[in-house]
């Protein structure tokens, strides 16, 4: 495995190599960090699902280099889906769109909609562009553990298993995109991410849940993802830690001190935007320290909060769910 300063010319020229050979580099974007292989390559593709033992049923979403590549990929791009592009792409937006048969099925499990977006970090812009081609790229972590934000997480998660990884520093955002499709009765969003529901109804009015209908259109919506190894319990207050040998995940500084061995404060002043950037990083870390349990503090559900809560949501469902 080599790890390598993606803003290096040398490192995106090694990386664009291993894609035209078929293999599988992981590099930043604004969100998380990502495992990319070239899109046209069913067997590349494949490797992204062995390295993170991802289950084929779980569709992965192509990032691309320029606006007008979409239209090689899909067959048909509405005039809401187009209005929010103008506005958010390059960016944390993921837009799901009925696929021309040149996207390879394994890169949608099957689907006939493939979920596309265009990132704004200027190593994944870089490499995507002097590929020439799309790439396929879900988070480069294995498969349900939390996302990484940084190259350490990567190296630390996956580098047994991949040849290069792109180091492109911290991730601006520390959360995946949001995920959304355009229906005939409106924009449904399928994964609440690093662009919020107001800043999306802003744009393009009423935004929808998407109804549980048993069919896996984007990542994320499995019911359990996101989640530690350590089990996870959010809490309403700290009088609920009732054990030292755990962790806290707060949200503000704790007027008192809680119960727990060890303590991560998204942001001390509950600044929505930079307790999301700590998000995933923090989590990474307590589930490291050697503790029977970690709580989190309950997150205002504005903004970034809800993409926040809905990640802690999965993670204590698994919790729930192995403790019965």
């Amino acid at each position: 495995m080599h790890l390598l300063n993606g803003h290096e010319p040398s490192a995106i020229e090694k990386a664009i190599q291993l894609l035209k050979d078929g293999d599988i580099v992981a590099f930043p974007t604004e969100t998380v960090y990502g495992l990319g292989a070239d899109v046209f390559n069913p067997y590349a593709v494949a490797k992204i699902f062995e390295a993170k033992k991802r289950p084929r049923f779980d569709p992965l979403i192509v990032h691309i280099g320029e606006k007008d590549w979409l239209f090689d990929l899909a067959e048909h791009v509405p005039s809401e889906a187009k209005r929010l592009i103008d506005v958010f792409w390059p960016g944390p937006l993921t837009i799901i769109l009925k696929k021309k048969a040149v996207v390879p099925d394994i890169v949608t499990a099957g689907l006939q909609t493939v979920g596309i977006r265009m990132p704004s970090h200027s190593v994944a812009l870089k490499l995507i562009r002097e590929f020439k081609k799309p790439i396929a790229a879900p988070s480069a972590n294995p498969f349900g553990y939390i996302s990484p934000t940084k190259a350490s997480h990567v190296v630390k998660m996956l580098g047994d298993r991949l040849p290069l990884i792109l180091d492109g520093g911290n991730s601006v955002f520390g959360i995946e995109s949001t995920i959304i499709s355009v229906r005939p009765d409106g924009i449904y969003i399928h994964r609440h991410g690093a662009i919020s529901v107001e800043d999306l109804s802003g744009i393009a009015g009423p935004i929808h849940e998407k109804r549980e209908d048993g069919i896996c259109e984007s990542p994320g919506e499995l019911p359990y993802h996101y989640a530690p190894v350590k089990p996870l319990k959010i809490i309403q207050s700290i009088d609920e830690i009732d054990r030292e040998q755990s962790s806290f995940l707060a949200f503000r500084e704790p007027m008192v001190k809680p119960k727990s061995k060890h303590i991560k404060v998204l942001s001390e002043k509950g600044d929505i935007r930079e307790a999301a950037a700590n998000f995933f990083s923090f989590l990474i870390e307590l589930d490291n320290e050697g503790v029977e349990i970690i709580y989190a503090e309950k997150i205002p559900e504005v903004g970034l909060g809800k993409a926040m809560m809905d990640r802690l949501r999965k993670a204590s469902k698994k919790y729930r769910h192995t403790t019965r």
